[in-house]
């Protein structure tokens, strides 16, 4: 049997990154460049597809030690074409050490940042928000979300008045629990926000049943969180090996079949899986290269993982 790589041991024998980009071209296909995007149904901007985020692995305050390992995550999902970042108020200091790290590296102008509100009440919200901008250092936001859904009637307000004075570029809606997605479907076809952001991964797949498909007919982008649902994914597969036909589709690691069976999704824009190792971001960043599953091979995979 071909030997496979796990997430922890695609590139362990590896000194350092760059090297191990050049050295297993099997993280990413030959046959593709640049990592791969989707457009924006609201304004047809290209976003690449993976991303990332920010709960617990950026909360690292102003330790040095822990915010360098988060600078080599930074300039390597730059270099393999990364783009959107997303944090929230509720991640600690999640905010302010990305914007610290982006300015320190000189790369302020290279991301997509996300962000979120999640408090109630319109001036809690506003002051909450331009907190947001100070410490992410932006003039003008990305892409503005409601976390949680917290006061969300509230916020879309400002968030669409905001969008229309341009101190933000898009505006949409978080969560990321089973129980909530009827609710953000109802929203979404109400107010029609630019994105929405919700759980969705190959072991828990509520969101095929309705909300990727009212997302898609309502032409708003999706982004997906908990890719890896919490973990548990990584721990079903400890110790077993990919099987043979991943190579056809370009999938190299366990963290790469979880993450290509996500984007293999046409609804789905983005996937934002946290990291704060450099290893892991370039496994992360390389299920946005190469071919993408197509309908059977999503319930080969499905079936596959569900007899292990």
């Amino acid at each position: 049997m071909k030997r496979s790589w796990n997430r922890r041991e695609a590139i362990q024998a590896i000194g350092c990154a760059t090297a191990a980009v050049a050295v297993m071209p099997s993280l990413f296909a030959e046959n593709s460049e640049t990592l791969m995007k989707r457009k924006i149904p609201s304004s047809g901007e290209a976003l690449p597809i993976v991303g990332l985020g920010t709960w617990q692995t950026f909360d690292v305050g102003n330790n040095s030690s822990q915010r360098e390992p988060l600078e080599r995550v930074l300039l390597k999902m730059k270099s393999l074409g990364g783009t959107m970042i997303d944090s929230s108020p509720m991640y600690g200091s999640s905010e302010k050490v990305v914007g610290d790290l982006c300015s320190k590296l000189d790369i302020p102008n290279d991301f997509f940042y996300a962000t979120k509100v999640w408090t109630t009440g319109k001036q809690q919200g506003i002051d909450q928000m331009e907190d947001s901008f100070r410490k992410m250092r932006r003039d003008q936001m990305d892409l503005m979300q409601i976390h949680n859904l917290v006061d969300w009637q509230t916020h879309a307000k400002t968030l669409k008045d905001w969008k229309a004075e341009g101190k933000i570029r898009y505006w949409g809606l978080t969560h990321y629990t089973n129980s909530a997605h009827e609710k953000l479907a109802q929203v979404i076809k109400q107010e029609q926000p630019d994105f929405v952001q919700f759980n969705y991964s190959i072991n828990d797949r509520h969101a095929e049943n309705f909300l990727l498909e009212t997302a898609k007919d309502h032409a708003v982008a999706v982004i997906i969180n908990r890719p890896y649902d919490g973990g548990n994914l990584f721990r079903k597969v400890r110790g077993k090996d990919l099987p043979d036909w991943c190579a056809d589709w370009d999938i190299a690691s366990w963290g790469q079949y979880f993450l290509k069976y996500i984007l293999s999704h046409d609804a789905v824009n983005c996937v934002i899986p946290g990291t704060s190792k450099e290893k892991h971001v370039i496994d992360n960043m390389g299920a946005g290269y190469g071919r993408l599953p197509d309908a059977k091979t999503r319930q080969i995979m499905l079936k596959h993982l569900q007899n292990i």
